[in-house]
């Protein structure tokens, strides 16, 4: 689909969501609110923030998820991780959540405590997996709950099938959708859903769309996460490491064609990693047509 076919439509052509991470200090968190502020007015179906590894950004992404509530009034969901956690450590976040009338959560796994690649030991007395944490989450209450998902499979996995067989288990556990790792070849991410599909997985599989601000940055977390950099990816950014500018203009490119792409497969939901930032995500909603409702919060520009 054209990008000026996505956008003369005269209603919002896709919905959309943002991700977000915890500030580590005081002028982080007022960097992030602004962005929240600016994304606020696109009406997303919701943001999330994320969460540390054993709860190491509890305090952090509980206080975010409240002034976002606050001042914006837009739907949020938490990040709940189960590495290095008990059971009991998980629910007392849960029952925190529940006091903040959030019931939207991010139900995964976690990363090990030494990163991505690092070598996972499910903890003592915890939930070992994400199945298991969503199964836990649903005898806690009745939440939205959404799981990771991976078009090229997750590094840890075995092979593809073991892969669709995870999500199949989350999905059986009730999670209600779940959002995948970013991606590049708009085909892998197809491949999957199909996959899925023949599984008897039926929940909405949205594709996680990392706009790129900086490349070299992005190769290499990709390589740790099992995400493909295609070829034509790195010739297009090639040479632009020290031109922020033209950068930025490749990279909304690079983005909304892929979500158009992806628009004209079928998908009309999706979800952005925005890295805290809100000016590529801004400009590739509005290459593709999704404009500010006009009622940004506390007086700020939309």
């Amino acid at each position: 689909m054209p990008l000026s076919q996505l956008a003369k439509s005269d209603k919002q052509p896709v919905k959309v969501s943002f991700e977000f991470f915890p500030a580590a200090s005081d002028a982080g968190e007022a960097s992030l609110m602004k962005t929240v502020h600016r994304l606020a007015g696109l009406a997303p179906e919701f943001v999330s923030v994320t969460y540390g590894a054993g709860g190491s950004t509890r305090d952090r992404t509980l206080g975010a998820l409240g002034r976002i509530l606050s001042e914006t009034g837009v739907p949020v969901a938490s990040h709940l991780t189960c590495v290095d956690a008990t059971r009991e450590d998980v629910h007392a976040v849960v029952a925190t959540l529940k006091e903040m009338n959030i019931s939207r959560i991010v139900a995964l796994r976690g990363d090990p405590r030494d990163g991505v690649g690092g070598r996972y030991v499910p903890p003592p007395g915890g939930y070992a997996n994400a199945a298991e944490l969503v199964a836990g989450l649903g005898r806690l209450g009745d939440f939205d709950i959404t799981v990771s998902a991976y078009p090229e499979k997750h590094p840890e996995s075995a092979t593809i099938d073991a892969d669709i067989d995870m999500l199949k288990r989350k999905a059986d556990n009730g999670a209600t959708r779940a959002v995948t790792q970013f991606f590049f070849d708009n085909d892998d991410y197809e491949r999957y859903v199909e996959r899925a599909r023949a599984r008897g997985i039926t929940i909405p599989i949205v594709p996680g769309i990392l706009p790129i601000h900086h490349f070299g940055k992005v190769a290499s977390f990709s390589g740790k996460c099992g995400a493909t950099i295609p070829a034509w990816l790195a010739e297009r950014f090639d040479g632009l490491d020290d031109d922020p500018e033209t950068r930025s203009l490749v990279s909304a490119a690079v983005a909304a064609e892929q979500v158009a792409d992806l628009a004209a497969r079928g998908v009309d939901e999706f979800h952005f990693y925005t890295m805290n930032r809100a000016e590529l995500t801004l400009a590739i909603c509005r290459l593709l047509g999704i404009r500010e409702n006009g009622n940004a919060p506390n007086g700020m520009a939309a």
